[in-house]
């Protein structure tokens, strides 16, 4: 599997397709691994498209380049890294979808590098243009897992059982029996990595101002904060019993955007649509992208 050395990592990525074809970046979320774009890579791929899977810092087979790179997490560290893969392969643009994590750093990247980024698909969860409001009580239920990483005796559970932590998610996540223990299992090898709970713990203290963010992504969380729309064609796609985000939370996503804009709603589907909806995946965004 190939791998880029960039100023902080031994960056995985796996890539399909042709090197002359309109390139298309699958960014992956979590708690998850970057397999889950696999067969939705290889349709987009079989259409002339040349495509890129990227693992994120602390997953799987992406690893720190020494031990004095601050194991951080934040969402706008995640797209600058995003911007050194591309930039390390020679890509100036293209078109971008990302689910859950990804769907955050897409967003970012928007913001950031508008002009290298010529389409946005999201997927499962919201844009943070104009900050994160506190969320309702609902809402805040759902986010439990959030502020018990928040906590000391969180962390340490955490560091006791990642497994168990990430297999909670994705029973919570989507109606009952939507996975087989053998993909998660598989899957669960990526949050092995040595770096795999802080980097998780740091993402998610970070959006709350339990932490803060890494010092040379303020800009862009900065930048994010005070973007009110997107003006980029551009997807969103929820799953309409998604177990994380509460249908009421995806309400003013259209208000996000005030360009050719669409929003999907999949009947039957939780939090994670390309592993439960692959087909219909794949097919939404062949057509996006085309």
């Amino acid at each position: 599997m190939p791998s880029i050395t960039t100023p902080d990592l031994d960056q995985h990525y796996e890539e399909w397709g042709r090197t002359d074809g309109r390139t298309i970046l699958l960014l992956h979320g979590w708690p998850d691994d970057a397999s889950t774009w696999v067969p939705i890579a290889q349709v987009l791929a079989q259409a002339g498209n040349r495509v890129i899977t990227p693992t994120w810092r602390g997953f799987g087979e992406t690893f720190f380049v020494h031990d004095g790179v601050p194991r951080h997490g934040n969402t706008a560290l995640l797209a600058i890294d995003m911007i050194a893969l591309l930039d390390a392969l020679g890509i100036e643009q293209c078109a971008v979808a990302g689910h859950d994590w990804g769907s955050n750093v897409a967003e970012a990247l928007t913001v950031g590098w508008p002009a290298r980024v010529e389409r946005l698909a999201m997927l499962s969860t919201p844009p943070r243009l104009g900050g994160m409001p506190t969320p309702s009580f609902e809402q805040a239920q759902r986010y439990w897992y959030h502020w018990f990483m928040a906590t000391p005796r969180g962390e340490e559970a955490i560091w006791g059982d990642r497994r168990g932590f990430a297999h909670l998610h994705w029973v919570n996540w989507a109606p009952k029996g939507w996975f087989d223990e053998e993909t998660f299992a598989r899957v669960a090898q990526s949050f092995d990595n040595p770096d795999w709970v802080d980097v998780t713990l740091h993402s998610y203290r970070s959006r709350w101002g339990s932490a803060d963010p890494d010092p040379r992504s303020v800009w862009l969380e900065d930048k994010v904060k005070v973007t009110k729309t997107i003006h980029h064609p551009s997807l969103f796609i929820k799953g309409d019993e998604d177990g994380v985000t509460c249908q009421q939370s995806f309400e003013p996503v259209p208000s996000k955007f005030d360009g050719p804009f669409d929003m999907i709603g999949l009947p039957g589907v939780g939090h994670f649509p390309t592993r439960e909806a692959t087909a219909k995946i794949a097919d939404l965004l062949l057509h996006f992208f085309s």
